[in-house]
């Protein structure tokens, strides 16, 4: 049976996917979803395409290929670049505890994070050549928990939230802190908007806050906010054209909420449900009712 014809079969089996506009409004979003279980998945709720192994973070490239950071097994994880039809087409091991991280990055190369008792950022090359070395100045008790999905901004610097640290460092590519923020929980996104805020994701403190340049908290959703207390471990998140941003709740049983959209009032327009056992741990929305989403986006 092909890659593609088994990912709709499995997709028609254990997804059986429930997407919804609570305000009664036609929305639908394709998007990938890394984790226990990684697949693409379209606006209609049907997989389109699955990769075998569990994944941290991940985005679908222009070429239609996919970059994910692959969970470690016995091994330090990794990033690779797969095809639809799942050849790999690159693959960086990494060389501590574990990868959390992956970014594609304008110059070409891949951005990466190792956790371990040197955690640091990586810069590769598509020859698998170290080009940037970013040490992570992080606790090293537990490298699990050490940072989760740092990006690289476009000043060149880059964003880490560290999450038994509770705080997100903004690290100069010669390690200098030049900005940080402490969290009320463990931050597992930090994401830097264009007005220069920094939207944040706080895992097990099921919420979100977006902060502005001198750490104070501008904009916070939570489980306070809604009576169907939706956040079950905020991990990944993505602000979205519209402004509304896309949450998962990671802790998810199946038949709950697993994807959540919510508007600055705070109100939810959409939501995801399936009945399989592995939450979402991070997501690309790729499109909204059809409509790709342009641009680079903000996750």
């Amino acid at each position: 049976m092909s890659t593609r014809l088994t990912a709709i079969v499995l997709g028609v089996l254990l997804a059986l996917a429930s997407v919804q506009a609570e305000d009664g409004a036609k929305i639908t979003h394709s998007f990938l979803a890394t984790g226990g279980e990684t697949y693409l998945q379209d606006g209609d709720g049907k997989v389109l395409w699955s990769y075998p192994k569990s994944t941290r973070d991940g985005w679908v490239l222009p070429n239609g290929n996919l970059l994910l950071a692959v969970s470690k097994s016995n091994d330090g994880g990794s990033v690779v670049e797969v095809t639809r039809e799942g050849k790999t087409v690159f693959e960086f091991k990494g060389t501590q505890s574990e990868v959390n991280t992956v970014q594609p990055l304008a110059n070409g190369n891949i951005l990466l994070t190792e956790a371990g008792d040197k955690p640091r950022l990586l810069e590769v090359t598509r020859e698998g050549k170290i080009a940037v070395e970013v040490p992570i100045q992080a606790q090293t008790k537990d490298h699990h928990l050490q940072s989760r999905m740092a990006r690289k901004l476009a000043n060149g610097n880059y964003l880490v939230p560290q999450l038994l640290d509770k705080v997100v460092r903004e690290y100069q590519p010669d390690g200098k802190i030049v900005w940080e923020v402490a969290t009320p929980n463990w931050p597992f996104t930090a994401i830097r908007l264009e007005n220069g805020n920094t939207l944040i994701n706080c895992t097990i403190g099921h919420l979100t806050i977006e902060v502005d340049k001198t750490g104070k908290t501008v904009w916070q959703v939570s489980n306070e906010d809604f009576p169907t207390k939706p956040f079950d471990d905020a991990c990944g998140a993505q602000r979205l054209p519209n402004g509304n941003t896309m949450i998962t709740a990671y802790h998810a049983k199946p038949g709950q909420t697993k994807l959540f959209e919510v508007t600055p009032d705070k109100k939810i327009v959409w939501t995801y449900t399936d009945q399989r056992g592995a939450g979402i741990h991070h997501f690309q929305i790729l499109d909204t009712n059809g409509k790709p989403i342009p641009g680079i986006p903000l996750r």
